[in-house]
């Protein structure tokens, strides 16, 4: 009855392994599917012959495509933060009302001639305006 319990765990065991070799694949495929097509320089042929090598090889091509354009994946990932985080701040900034101290202080202006705000709000809006 033992030999039965330990070869049953061992069958778990190499499936887990199995699921996490898939798991690892999987990711890596998407991480160079992403990045392949993610880079302008490549021609399209190109991009379907990577296409074809890591479908037919997986794991052969995941290792080629990582040797010969690994330091470009780099850079074009770095590049691609670099973008997703300066349309982030262009949002915030657009969300803000403006960098302009004078818009800002204009339409602070404006609130309290219609009466919205008071005096002291005024002022901070203000001071807030010219330290930005």
């Amino acid at each position: 009855m033992t030999a039965m319990t330990i070869g049953s765990n061992g069958s778990v065991l190499l499936w887990m392994l199995e699921f996490f070799f898939f798991v690892i694949w999987f990711w890596l495929l998407l991480g160079i599917f992403s990045d392949l097509f993610r880079d302008h320089t490549l021609s399209g042929a190109w991009k379907a012959v990577w296409v074809v090598v890591l479908v037919l090889l997986p794991y052969l091509g995941i290792l080629i495509y990582l040797i010969a354009r690994g330091r470009g994946m780099t850079e074009r990932g770095i590049q691609a933060n670099k973008n997703a985080q300066e349309q982030f701040d262009a949002r915030i900034r657009a969300a803000g009302g403006g960098s302009d101290p004078a818009e800002q202080i204009s339409k602070a202006k404006a609130l309290l001639d219609a009466g919205a705000i008071d005096q002291a709000e005024f002022d901070t809006l203000k001071a807030k305006a010219l330290s930005s």
